[in-house]
């Protein structure tokens, strides 16, 4: 979830892309595109590209009979303001829904609620705007950070989805967070068990998600 030198050269090849106006995303004609915006958590920081979770996900929903393809759109360090940032060209013009999971590192890095709020906000405006489904990865903050701050912060997600009609998934690392076996030896980012584990917990929301994109046709 920390910046580093993975998240800039994702980020300056994304930007390369956008630049030249080359699609971000190869699907067959049909195919149900799903975007998954996030930082680190997503883009499977320590893990290989088929053992993060857009691949893996991927794969679960496909072994269900799901005729789709998640794009990984995470990048190492994001704040949800960076998301923001890079939101037009992280989309495809054949995106179908969109997975928004962003925040963790506006809880490390102490950034006011009210801001996260905002933009997480303003995110989910420009989605919708394209006629997307969103389904919303919630996040906590670490309980080092008061219970102040832990509160308003995990209470971002749930406002943010009833107002918006949004999907929610209440905690993005829910059965993987203080796990040793699930995780990274930096105790944060999830080992390939894992991004499996959070897979299993999500997969019925993506296909609630996917439920809404084929009313939406």
């Amino acid at each position: 979830m920390k910046r580093d030198a993975l998240g800039m050269t994702v980020l300056a090849a994304g930007l390369l892309l956008a630049g030249l106006g080359l699609p971000m995303a190869k699907a067959e004609t049909g195919e149900t595109v799903i975007v998954a915006l996030g930082d680190s958590l997503t883009a499977g920081l320590g893990l290989p590209q088929d053992g993060a979770f857009p691949a893996m996900l991927e794969r679960a929903l496909k072994a269900k009979g799901h005729d789709v393809t998640v794009i990984d759109a995470g990048v190492s360090g994001d704040t949800v303001e960076d998301g923001l940032a890079r939101l037009d060209w992280s989309l495809p013009a054949n995106a179908s829904a969109v997975i928004i999971e962003l925040g963790a590192n506006n809880a490390l890095e102490g950034l006011p609620p009210g801001t996260t709020k905002a933009a997480l906000e303003a995110i989910i405006k420009r989605v919708q705007s394209r006629g997307l489904p969103i389904l919303l990865a919630g996040m906590e903050a670490p309980r080092n950070m008061g219970k102040e701050y832990v509160e308003a912060f995990g209470a971002i997600y749930p406002e943010l989805a009833q107002k918006y009609g949004l999907l929610l998934y209440p905690f993005f690392l829910d059965g993987v967070v203080m796990e040793k076996s699930l995780t990274l030896e930096d105790g944060m980012h999830p080992n390939a068990a894992g991004v499996a584990r959070i897979v299993e917990g999500i997969t019925p929301k993506v296909e609630e998600l996917l439920a809404r994109v084929a009313a939406n046709k």
